[in-house]
């Protein structure tokens, strides 16, 4: 089983600490976003075939990225840097900073560990539309020669990213672009990411994905890239998260409303205070994320 680490919250950025104790001890539990009793995911053994991290700050989490490596053990870095003004995500390094931090990482452990994510693609007053193609630009410049894929998405407006999005100062506007809209602007995307040696993946639209030849749907938990840096055959059903998805099955062991950056657009966090708050209290020794350590009590 492939381990997602997570798409729930940023473990790299914040918990390095407890991931690296739950590793040590084989195992994590994860308390069920859907109501039913938590469950548990092995974290070393003969089922763990690799780990899919996801961040917006790898720096605190080499140390654990150096040991997995040393065992043997594949992993992929799912980076995302997107240098959105900072009223849009309050808490993430700079572009500069995290770029640095990327090309740190492909020259640890080889371009295959690293994928760099533009994600969500936000259209609003503070990132219009035509903003983005000169931003995509800048950010692949930086990161060209540290890996070989980018991967976008267009954000999707959940419930709980709106009423983030309300909270903005200045006010904000927002929309879904059309699909002409996102098929022009993929079409320069893509042109940008092969002039700097990426190849463009875009999440979760495939009508969008077939108008854009050399454009591909992407597959964020993907078994091929993690057999690559195994060097041999990882197994896996494609199994999405959602419709139009082409991940690999995996589990993950996050725990949603944990992550501080403090991104506008999120899906993961209802509200921001409480989210720098459970970060700020949780228990690095506890089975899984969301316990409240003694001390904070």
């Amino acid at each position: 089983m492939i381990v997602s680490a997570s798409y729930r919250t940023d473990i790299p950025a914040f918990y390095g600490d407890w991931f690296a104790q739950r590793l040590a001890a084989g195992f994590c539990t994860v308390k069920n976003p859907y109501g039913s009793a938590p469950y548990r995911v092995a974290l070393r053994g003969p089922e763990v075939d690799g780990f899919v991290f996801w961040t917006r700050n790898a720096r605190p989490f080499l140390p654990v990225l150096d040991a997995l490596a040393g065992e043997g053990i594949p992993c992929v870095v799912q980076y995302t840097i997107t240098d959105y003004p900072s009223a849009l995500e309050t808490g993430v390094p700079a572009a500069k900073q995290a770029a640095g931090c990327a090309h740190e990482i492909a020259a640890r452990y080889g371009a295959d560990a690293l994928v760099w994510r533009y994600d969500p693609v936000l259209v609003s007053s503070a990132t219009p539309l035509e903003s983005h193609t000169d931003r995509f630009a800048g950010l692949a410049a930086r990161l060209a020669g540290a890996c070989d894929e980018v991967v976008i998405s267009f954000a999707d407006f959940y419930r709980k990213t709106v009423r983030n999005l309300t909270t903005a100062e200045p006010p904000l506007t927002w929309r879904d672009p059309s699909p002409d809209e996102k098929t022009a602007l993929l079409h320069s995307l893509n042109d940008t990411a092969r002039s700097n040696g990426m190849r463009l993946t875009l999440c979760t639209e495939p009508d969008v994905v077939a108008a854009v030849p050399g454009v591909e749907a992407a597959r964020c938990i993907d078994a091929a890239r993690l057999s690559r840096i195994a060097g041999g055959d990882i197994a896996a059903r494609e199994k999405g998260n959602r419709p139009g998805c082409a991940c690999a099955e995996s589990r993950d062991i996050g725990a949603y409303d944990s992550c501080a950056h403090g991104c506008l657009y999120c899906y993961a966090v209802r509200d921001h205070a409480a989210a720098r708050a459970a970060v700020a209290a949780y228990d690095s020794r506890a089975e899984r994320l969301g316990v409240v350590s003694a001390d904070a009590k």
